[in-house]
């Protein structure tokens, strides 16, 4: 199967946020970049969520909907009663229109799927005598048993989704050549229409997100159309699906049907919890409705830009759902025929995958290599996303993290490489703040300076040498490089290197001891001085005997002459390189 997310290595920045916030952990890890596990994903969409970079896009079958109708395909749009609070409009009736005026054949909701899985699910309660039930509407919670909880199978609803069920009415009533689109909030709804036990029943899922993109390029506003109406009428229960709860919520009407607690729990995290407690045991007879988005299909992942925020949206949908008639049968009785005809059946599979349990050995081994050698070093802080430390190396035994995502273990290493450098370094380093008072003084500034850092710390500079260059690098903002500092007081002279750090508000100088340098200079300078002064004695007494051989020969002195200066000039080249 394709792979539904991706993660772009050129969008991603390496944050780690996606990895932090998946709670299943189908994120890994990998030379520093983050990698979607497909296997283990419940196509939650959380990460296309947390992602700041907007890294993660999700496969799109918006294309293929825009050629199915270029192409004069009869399409169909199943769209999720959640749409209530995504979109900008007065009447419902607008969103119909404007779906038909970009080449929609027919608009229905899926709220009609909704009523249908109602009844069906009614029956199955009646005639079941299981000591658990749970509803299979959410897709990633579906998933999330199948691959994480194998065993809870027995107690899933085997009952196909609101989505499932009025595509394969759609299909009845349209024809088989029809092109089912869903359109709704949910990501996983993509991974469910193309199982292989459900092919053909919905040939493409849109967002809310993508829809509501598709409207503004087309320059369409809903306020501005006129209404129109759903090819097909849904009521009050199936309407209210998206609210948490209400799908168990008129399951039982009868006292004699009550033999199961109704329970609803949504988010990933409550959901994993109590699946824990029932796959202990702890908890019996209930009839558990499961949605992985927290607050129910109101805010998924897919959501338009637009929508409202949670509160506002739901408060919308409440409104809208209380205006829906309950069903009426003579007005379901025209598909109940057709309802008949159908399996609306759905089989779960075992699709877990098989882990490997590092061993107690193994875990210590890997908890040492984050600098974790007793207990207390395990903070268990779930910076890295883990909850535990223990986790975490588990994780890195897997290949599915790294040892380097460890906030207080980056930071140790850091501060302990930094330390090295700036106690052990033969340079002296300290820092001033605005002031120019001793913020940080290393142990060769303590030496050269003959203070304790604890003696100079918080008090002026000055106290020690001349501060005018400090004040003219926090005045003029321009750094000071290799300048040379003669500190009298220390018998030494310093080549200083003063930085400005702004962002810091801080002055960190940076100097070298070069006294034994510019002592063997000194001697170096004497040593040609008197090289020069002998040569220049060589030459007056060449040239006095050199007269007097010339005096008495009649030759020429000025060859000689000219050597001797040549001997003098390099000696004097040599003395300005000093």
């Amino acid at each position: 199967m394709v792979k539904l997310l991706n993660i772009s290595e050129a969008n991603c920045r390496n944050c780690y946020k996606c990895f932090r916030s998946c709670v299943i952990k189908s994120i890994k890890i990998e030379n520093e970049q983050a990698h979607m596990v497909s296997d283990t994903c419940i196509y939650c969409g959380q990460c296309l969520k947390e992602c700041p970079q907007g890294a993660i896009k999700k496969e799109s079958d918006l294309k293929s909907v825009k050629e199915a109708i270029e192409n004069g395909k009869k399409v169909v749009a199943s769209i999720a009663p959640s749409f209530v609070g995504n979109f900008k409009f007065d009447d419902a009736g607008q969103l119909v229109a404007g779906l038909k005026k970009i080449g929609f054949f027919a608009v229905e909701e899926t709220a009609v799927g909704a009523e249908i899985v109602t009844e069906l699910y009614r029956d199955y309660i009646k005639k079941t005598s299981k000591k658990n039930l749970i509803t299979t509407c959410c897709p990633s919670a579906t998933l999330l048993i199948e691959k994480y909880y194998p065993v809870l199978r027995e107690y899933m609803i085997p009952i196909v989704s609101p989505m499932l069920a009025h595509g394969k009415v759609i299909k009845k009533v349209y024809g088989k050549d029809s092109y089912v689109v869903f359109i709704g909030p949910c990501i996983s709804k993509m991974y469910e229409a193309n199982e292989f036990q459900h092919e053909g029943t919905i040939d493409a899922v849109i967002t809310f997100q993508e829809l509501d993109q598709w409207l503004e390029e087309q320059n369409i506003d809903l306020t501005a159309l006129e209404k129109d109406s759903f090819n097909k009428t849904s009521f009050k229960t199936g309407s209210g699906f998206p609210i948490s709860g209400n799908i168990i919520k008129n399951l039982v009407k009868e006292s004699s049907e009550k033999k199961y607690k109704l329970i609803h729990v949504t988010g990933i995290e409550d959901c994993i919890t109590f699946l824990d407690c029932m796959l202990e045991g702890k908890i019996n007879n209930v009839l558990l409705e499961l949605s992985v988005c927290r607050g129910g299909c109101i805010g998924g992942p897919g959501s338009s830009d637009n929508s409202e925020c949670y509160y506002i949206a739901k408060n919308k949908i409440e409104e809208y759902v209380n205006k829906k008639r309950e069903k009426n049968d003579k007005v379901y009785n025209d598909i109940k025929e057709i309802i008949s005809k159908i399996d609306f059946s759905k089989k779960f599979f075992d699709k877990s995958i098989p882990r490997q349990i590092a061993t107690e050995e193994e875990i210590t081994a890997i908890l040492r290599a984050m600098g974790k050698f007793k207990k207390e070093d395990e903070l268990n802080c779930g910076g890295c996303g883990f909850n535990t430390c223990r986790d975490k190396a588990q994780a890195v035994f897997e290949g599915k993290a790294e040892l380097s995502i460890c906030l207080p273990f980056m930071r140790n290493k850091a501060e302990s490489i930094s330390n090295i450098m700036f106690e052990y370094t033969p340079n002296i380093v300290f820092a001033l703040n605005e002031k120019l008072e001793v913020l940080e003084f290393n142990p060769t500034a303590e030496k050269i300076f003959k203070i304790k850092e604890e003696d100079i710390k918080n008090k002026p500079i000055s106290t020690l040498i001349d501060d005018s260059d400090f004040i003219n690098v926090l005045v003029t903002g321009k750094n000071i490089i290799k300048k040379k500092i003669q500190c009298p007081k220390y018998g030494v002279t310093l080549l200083g290197n003063i930085l400005h750090l702004k962002s810091q508000n801080v002055l960190l100088a940076i100097m070298t001891n070069i006294t034994s340098e510019e002592k063997h200079r000194a001697e170096l300078k004497k040593v040609k001085e008197n090289a020069v002064k002998a040569a220049q004695n060589v030459i007056d007494k060449q040239m006095r005997v050199a007269q007097e051989i010339a005096s008495l020969l009649g030759e020429t002195t000025a060859e000689t002459k000219s050597t001797l200066t040549k001997l003098k000039k390099i000696a004097l080249e040599e003395e300005g390189d000093i």
